[in-house]
């Protein structure tokens, strides 16, 4: 094997590597649906969610599941109570509801 096909294999597999590892920060990094989403679509999604709840404040961003949606949106709304806006792929509505981990208003 010549010396330039060894560097090429070389660098291809250091080029493999380093994508693998970007693929686990990026699985590992917090979009889990326990933190917060960040990278590309986070800013499109908060602004989605934010036309959906107009007067709203965007409070976290995680990737989601749940119902088919791509995104889930914590917005507080303006009376205080805090809804869940999940989107898809597209930032397009898939459901609004309550936040399951909101207080519940009755004071339990």
């Amino acid at each position: 094997m010549t010396n330039s096909r060894k560097a090429i294999l070389a660098g291809g597999a250091a080029l493999a590597l380093a994508l693998g590892g970007v693929g686990l920060a990026d699985a590992v990094g917090g979009d889990d649906g326990e933190g917060g989403a960040t990278g590309s679509g986070v800013g499109a999604a908060k602004a989605a969610a934010l036309e959906l709840v107009p007067g709203g404040h965007a409070n976290a961003v995680e990737r989601d599941s749940e119902n088919g949606a791509t995104w889930e949106v914590e917005v507080r709304k303006p009376n205080g109570s805090t809804v869940d806006v999940r989107l898809g792929a597209h930032y397009e509505r898939v459901v609004i509801e309550p936040d399951s981990e909101a207080p519940s208003d009755n004071g339990s």
